[in-house]
């Protein structure tokens, strides 16, 4: 078998995927190729390793795909797949998984930070004010999360959360879990979960059941005084109406990692409210799973996806 790398590699990636894959099948790298060679390569490989394609150009109207069956992706995300873009016939794996446990630090993070209020503080000791006993904090301990998503990343933070006496409140698509929850349902759960949650985590998949799921109606449904971070894609929630609850429900605080228009997939970034004028929200730039060598971590992951397609291996995490 022959795969192509599409996406541009860093000296340590590179020599990993020549030291693995390349015991396997023949290896080519995109960034080694000029556009002819790229194209009679196209014509004869079987496995792409891709991470952005429609920023790496590869599609069926710019490349001959016919002889490609099977496309592994680096990024956990899929949202940015056009499906049409891809011969039928041709397999698509997301990563999912990949980074789960830097992604549920990062959840962590924000989570404590926003029920400690710590930049909130932060700013009033900037302008003077030392107002320790009226500046309460909210305890984790006994407090209940609820986790929209319970893949990788969602049991991840369950199992750091865990030692906080924190009660987990938990959705996937089977309504079963082994991990250790107070509460496992579907999304037809979702407003039971909601009602419940003092924080909740969205670490779910974007999709057309998805889109919009956090609606002005179930910010309503949620308590005065919760917290909602999502690590996810931004579409999963209403941007008017997080906007609006915010600025009308100044104890209700989030955390958002991952937003509408990003970079990665619309080549800019761009927010239609004024988030950051608001004293309730902390942000990050969807750099959750970006600690040190998280491209290495994602690409060994991959790798191992790879190795069960060439191997007649059932391929986790297939987007159709």
């Amino acid at each position: 078998m022959t795969i192509i790398v599409t996406f541009k590699t860093f000296p340590e990636q590179k020599e990993y995927l020549k030291n693995v894959l390349g015991k396997e099948m023949q290896i080519y790298f995109k960034e080694d190729c000029t556009k002819e060679e790229l194209e009679n390569l196209m014509t004869k490989a079987d496995v792409l390793l891709s991470w952005n394609p429609v920023q790496e150009g590869i599609n069926k109207q710019n490349l001959p795909m016919d002889n490609i069956r099977f496309m592994q992706l680096l990024s956990a995300g899929y949202d940015h797949i056009r499906l049409e873009d891809f011969p039928e016939k041709l397999q698509i794996a997301a990563n999912q998984g990949a980074y789960a446990e830097p992604m549920a630090e990062h959840v962590m993070a924000m989570l404590l930070a926003l029920s400690k209020r710590l930049y909130v503080y932060h700013n009033d000791l900037a302008k003077g004010n030392f107002s320790q006993i009226k500046s309460q904090t909210k305890f984790l301990k006994g407090s209940v999360a609820g986790i929209i998503g319970f893949g990788a990343i969602g049991k991840a933070t369950a199992r750091l959360l865990r030692p906080f006496g924190v009660k987990l409140m938990a959705t996937n698509s089977s309504g079963k879990t082994d991990e250790e929850v107070d509460f496992i349902g579907t999304l037809k759960d979702l407003d039971y979960v909601l009602q419940n949650a003092d924080s909740l985590i969205l670490s779910i998949a974007l999709n057309e059941e998805t889109e919009g799921l956090i609606n002005k109606e179930r910010l309503e449904l949620m308590k005065e005084d919760a917290v909602l971070v999502n690590v996810a894609r931004g579409a999963i929630v209403e941007e008017a109406a997080l906007y609006e609850h915010l600025k009308t429900h100044p104890n209700f605080y989030a955390g958002i990692d991952a937003w509408w228009v990003e970079p990665f997939k619309d080549r800019k970034f761009e927010l239609h409210y004024p988030f950051f004028e608001l004293p309730n929200l902390l942000g990050s730039p969807h750099n959750s799973a970006m600690v040190h060598n998280a491209l290495l971590i994602g690409t060994e992951h991959a790798v191992q996806k790879i190795l069960k397609f060439i191997h007649g291996e059932k391929v986790p995490g297939l987007i159709r």
